[in-house]
């Protein structure tokens, strides 16, 4: 959604301008006593060097106020607040003799008390208060308590004599002080030997094996931080080894020497202990060796029900697994037990635990499973029980939408969909929807002022990959999610542009090999595009139509063409008539009927030239992959990078077939298929995105994005649909969508796209107020063509001397976040207009007059 920036004339300047009074006049110090400082600045200096890290930055106790572009935003507003309002509304009340009775007598005594509870009285000073931050003054006793924890951390890294002093520096201004944290490490400890004390033998054979692969090493500087990592990866080495039970609290470490003591050295011996299983009872704490565990049996219940009696259930038994089920087995054994990564006589590892959970969720078919290990006391073997609780068979979804904009005057759209589970025993998944919307358009000049859109899909869901005659497990092992999609669709439209119909279909799969990679695979893409009704291309592209009826006014004189043109009001000035009047003119220039100048016949040629690729059928029979990677550890990760990478291919299949089967030609000598010419074309895209957590929620944002598709064979220019456009809410912020571009070129159409696109965009995230975020951004990049049949060099990349023609906007912009999503508004600035003049591009139209307002939901990289 786009809207102009409606920041015009002089009441909402004059807005602005007492807003930034008010702020401004704002008293810092208003809630800071006469014998306080407050706090401005924190500095940690480590042998006198600045630290910048913000971990360590973070074991501060007591930070500055926060500030917004370098105002105490927060810290004002709190002292906007009223401190007792309650008192201030009495004290109000009691300044006059009798004022309290007359406002009794006038309203009642409840209401009286009411206004004192009013927003007005001392809900906006609570509110505030609440949205506000209070003045942070500086307390020495967290200043210690700074100290204790910097003594703590350096302490960890091996620094055990440190000292830790604070200074606090008063600043030439009234009442304000930042503190110094001095460090003074002194000489790190190393670790001289390390021995093990391990009471049970099997864990000593497996600590043995991979004794190469500690974090803890001989010579090298004591840190913590390797002693907790070699503790959990010791616990992951043995519970993946076998030992199903094994506790990480068996593991401890003894440090063999007095750091306290003063020596010259510096060296420490460490031993490593690791002891026995220890198991508490309701009388005792008991302890016994740890050993290595193999499953001895697997039994897997299937549409398993809280509270049912197992003894009552049937089994079968299936590659040394035996599943139970009530009355009929409702799966195929198989698709089971492609499920569990259990397997008899196989050692117990968390890592195949791990994975049956993730498989069995991914099938869609059954609720998060329960998996139970048994224990036999006799051996050193488990029985494993997994118990599984089915989703409901059909799952029904209705959802109702009214909308509004300034195509549609009222939209009324709905969906519904239908999933089926377990469709053929192998827990495959059906889904079927349906969805249409129905309205009035705004345009009342149109003859028709309705418009209906209505569509349908199915999709076959299969959890593992289906390709014939290929045993895919070998390529893609069942632990990396595989799945294979099969769907087809369509859509049809009435009175919306020219009036599409389509038809879809794909074959697609996709697996993920662990938390951080995807892949997707389309092996087969069809997509058939009809515009039902061409003639109306003037009608929706407005743009091309004044460019074309501008050309028209130089020749409307000639007889040739009297009828193409409608009279208007303005008796000088007639209009093409559409479509007829545009499809003569254009005729009568390209076929030399009227004699043209070079320019006019070019323009025509090219407007001709785009109305023929807009308005033809489209045949897309294409390939694609899709790999993504990144490093988020979690949703509040905020220093990561995710790369994307995508490999599309369209039309080989059907040239291969056309040396096998003859097919039809055009005039053009392009290959028909069912009387449509197939699009042949490769396309790549880079996508990288990186985000950098500067300190207290400040995030630091970058994208880069570069993309080009290039026709061939039986194709001149890629189809609109796989084209690329610039500007946009989640693109250039300062344009509109398809509005920017191609390259420098001035005469902008409705929808200006082309085959290469180059962004990239940087933005700095802060918190403002509460879940009210800000940022600011710059956005560079265009579209250009290249290596198809434009041939405008305004519009056609050329090499390095077209990078001259990516447009940067810049803006701010505002996000309030509601936990599940973020509802985010933005307003952009065109810094730099390839489209204008060389000596005019910058800061042309750099104010809020020609601002453009974007409005989208979650952040746009």
């Amino acid at each position: 959604m786009n809207t102009p920036f409606p920041l015009k004339g002089i009441a909402a300047k004059i807005g602005i301008f007492l807003l930034i009074a008010l702020l401004s006049s704002c008293n810092t110090l208003k809630r800071v006593g006469e014998d306080e400082l407050l706090l401005t600045k924190n500095t940690i200096l480590v042998d006198g060097e600045k630290i910048l890290d913000e971990d360590i930055k973070s074991l501060i106790v007591q930070e500055p106020n926060t500030r917004v572009l370098g105002y105490p935003l927060r810290l004002n507003l709190y002292n906007l607040a009223k401190k007792d309002p309650d008192s201030t509304f009495q004290a109000w009340l009691n300044k006059k003799p009798g004022r309290e009775e007359r406002l009794a007598n006038l309203l009642s005594q409840k209401q009286v008390d009411a206004l004192g509870e009013s927003f007005f009285v001392k809900g906006y000073s609570e509110w505030l208060k609440k949205i506000g931050e209070a003045p942070v003054v500086i307390d020495t006793s967290r200043a210690r308590k700074t100290l204790q924890r910097l003594n703590s951390f350096y302490g960890s890294k091996g620094y055990f004599n440190n000292s830790t002093t604070f200074e606090i520096r008063e600043e030439k201004r009234k009442q304000r002080a930042a503190i110094d944290y001095n460090v003074t490490l002194g000489n790190p400890y190393f670790i001289d030997s390390l021995s093990r004390n391990i009471a049970s033998p099997a864990i000593d054979s497996l600590y043995q094996i991979t004794r190469e692969n500690s974090f803890i090493k001989e010579k090298k500087q004591f840190d913590l931080t390797d002693f907790n990592n070699e503790r959990q990866r010791l616990t992951e080495l043995f519970r993946n080894s076998g030992v199903y039970n094994f506790q990480e609290s068996s593991i401890t470490y003894d440090i063999l020497r007095d750091t306290t003591e003063v020596r010259d050295d510096q060296q420490m011996n460490v031993e490593l202990n690791i002891d026995n299983l220890r198991k508490r009872s309701d009388t005792a704490i008991t302890t016994s060796e740890y050993k290595v565990f193999s499953f001895d049996k697997i039994n897997i219940y299937a549409d398993y029900e809280f509270g049912d009696e197992t003894a009552n259930l049937q089994s079968t038994e299936f590659e040394n697994y035996t599943i139970y089920f009530k009355e009929k087995l409702r799966y195929k054994p198989k698709a089971l037990t492609d499920a569990i990564f259990f397997e008899k006589d196989s050692l117990y590892r968390d890592l195949d635990r791990l994975r049956t959970y993730r498989q069995i969720t991914n099938l869609n078919t059954f609720k998060y499973p329960n998996i139970q290990i048994l224990e036999d006391s006799t051996q050193t073997k488990l029985i494993s029980n997994i118990f599984l609780t089915a989703r409901p068979k059909y799952s029904l979804g209705l959802n109702l939408d009214i909308t509004h904009s300034n195509i549609q005057r009222l939209g009324i759209g709905f969906s519904s969909s239908l999933i089926t589970r377990n469709v053929f025993g192998g827990a495959e998944t059906l889904s079927l929807s349906a969805r249409g919307t129905f309205g009035l358009l705004s345009d009342t000049s149109l003859p028709e002022d309705f418009f209906s859109e209505v569509g349908a899909d199915i999709n076959l869901t299969f959890p593992r990959i289906w390709f014939p005659l290929l045993n895919t497990k070998r390529i893609i092992p069942n632990f990396m999610l595989p799945k294979t999609s099969i769907s087809a669709g369509t859509s049809f439209q009435k009175n919306i542009g020219l009036d599409k119909q389509t038809l879809n279909s794909i074959l697609s799969y996709g697996w993920v090999p662990n938390t951080y990679k995807r892949n997707s695979l389309e092996l087969l893409n069809i997509l058939y595009v009809r515009n039902v009704n061409p003639d109306r291309f003037f009608n929706v592209y407005t743009s091309t139509y004044e460019s074309l009826d501008d050309i028209a006014d130089n020749y409307e004189d000639d007889p040739a063409l009297a009828d193409f043109f409608d009279s208007t009001d303005d008796p000088d000035d007639p209009n093409l008539i559409i479509p007829e009047g545009t499809t003569g003119f254009t005729q009568a220039v390209l076929d030399g009927t009227i004699t043209t100048d070079t320019d006019d016949f070019i323009d025509v040629s090219r407007i001709e030239e785009r109305r023929d690729r807009l308005t033809e059928n489209n045949l897309i029979f294409s390939s694609n992959y899709t790999f993504t990677k990144n490093n988020k550890s979690g949703i509040n990760d905020n220093s990561f990078y995710q790369f994307r990478l995508n490999l599309e291919s369209a039309g080989n299949l059907l040239s291969g077939l056309s040396y096998l089967v003859p097919f039809n030609q055009n005039d053009n000598d392009n290959l028909l298929v069912f009387g449509v010419p197939y699009s042949q074309y490769v396309k790549t895209e880079f996508d990288f995105i990186k985000h950098w957590d500067l300190s207290r929620s400040n995030v630091l944002a970058f994208r880069s994005f570069l993309g080009v598709a290039i026709p061939y064979g039986n194709s001149e220019s890629v189809p609109f649909v796989r084209s690329y456009f610039a500007g946009g809410s989640n693109d250039n912020r300062a344009w509109f969508p398809y509005s920017l571009g191609p390259g420098s070129s001035s005469d902008i159409n409705d929808f200006n796209e082309a085959n290469l696109k180059m962004a990239f965009n940087l933005e700095y995230r802060f918190p403002i107020v509460g879940n009210i975020k800000g940022a600011l951004f710059a956005d560079a990049g265009n579209i250009w063509n290249v290596w198809d049949n434009v041939d405008d060099p305004a519009k056609t990349f050329s090499g390095f001397e077209s990078l001259a023609d990516i447009a940067l906007g810049t803006g701010f912009g505002l996000r309030y976040d509601f936990t599940y999503f973020v509802f985010r508004v933005d307003t952009g600035f065109k810094t730099y207009n390839p489209a204008e003049v060389q000596s005019k591009r910058w800061f042309r139209d750099y104010n809020f007059g020609n601002a453009v307002i974007q409005i989208g939901i979650n952040y746009p990289f």
